[in-house]
């Protein structure tokens, strides 16, 4: 059983944790708002017990989306607090409990079909592609400020987190191959081949989101350099770019020759420079740029930079 060591404790009411409620309150908020706008009244399965609730819901239409999504909630809930500790299931209790009660306020605010609103000007049963665009980019964001804040938004939000924890894949490809299974699921209902494919747009929408808001989105350049020039290029860091960088060992598998390689993270608008002043000194370098996914330390964000 995972204690909470794994989510340090934050001390009530400092701006850490004012931060983190405020959240996982907000991310409920507009996770609800997205599907009540974008995702229930067109049948679009993005998996889920909100998806699964969309189903039932055309089955049993007098039990709303929210209700089923919470009734499933409560056993996975539970199983939350077993493996993720008390502090994060109360977070998620906190942000599945709201989801669904804002879904079932904003359903009895606006009606039952929201397509009507404002004179029907927002119905967009002719444009699904726009339905599945922003009701993943705003269930997304909202699915996104819950995470951000060690918490889930409960239901298959627990079954993803626990694929990526002990299969060591990334959150958002688990959540796909979760809600993938419930999108399936959607289809065999509905029988409309296209909703499913209208449902992986938002589900990959939603992936994307998470991410951009969870790991942060970085424009920074991980670039690993073999060069006999090496000394001039190390000038050239630090003299012009006013970087640092790391020399690492290497070795030829070829030639078995000794080298250094040097390590460094740019900028994206450094990249250029920094390739066209190698291209000019030696046309011979061996150069690899990966995407940095997010940078850490100095000279790039603080390690206790606050989220």
């Amino acid at each position: 059983m995972t204690t909470n060591n794994t989510f340090p404790h934050t001390p009530p009411f400092s701006r850490k944790w004012i931060v983190s409620w405020a959240s996982i309150i907000i991310g409920a908020l507009v996770l609800a708002i997205g599907y009540v706008l974008f995702i229930n009244p067109y049948n679009i399965v993005p998996g889920g017990v909100y998806g699964l609730g969309i189903v039932l819901h055309s089955i049993f239409p007098d039990i709303q989306v929210g209700t089923f999504g919470l009734m499933f909630d409560i056993p996975l809930l539970i199983t939350s607090l077993i493996i993720f500790g008390s502090q994060f299931g109360a977070r998620t209790i906190v942000a599945a409990v709201l989801t669904p009660i804002f879904m079932n306020i904003f359903t009895a605010i606006i009606g039952e079909d929201p397509t009507t609103m404002f004179g029907g000007h927002i119905n967009l049963t002719e444009d699904m592609f726009l339905a599945a665009l922003f009701g993943g980019l705003v269930s997304g964001a909202g699915l996104g400020l819950i995470f951000r804040a060690n918490a889930t938004s409960g239901g298959t939000d627990v079954i993803s987190m626990i694929v990526s924890r002990y299969l060591h894949l990334p959150l958002a490809r688990s959540i796909m191959i979760v809600e993938t299974i419930v999108v399936v699921i959607g289809l065999c209902v509905f029988g409309d081949w296209k909703l499913p494919l209208y449902s992986i747009i938002t589900i990959f929408v939603v992936t994307k989101v998470i991410d951009y808001i969870v790991g942060g989105a970085s424009n920074d350049k991980l670039l690993f350099i073999i060069s006999e020039k090496h000394d001039d290029i190390r000038s050239f860091i630090i003299s012009k770019l006013e970087r640092g960088g790391t020399y690492l060992k290497a070795n030829g598998m070829y030639t078995n020759d000794d080298k250094k390689m040097i390590f460094l993270v740019i900028s994206i608008k450094e990249l250029a420079l920094i390739q066209s002043y190698i291209r000019d000194i030696d046309p011979a370098v061996f150069m690899v740029v990966v995407n940095a996914h997010e940078t850490l330390g100095d000279g790039f964000k603080s390690l206790t930079e606050e989220k």
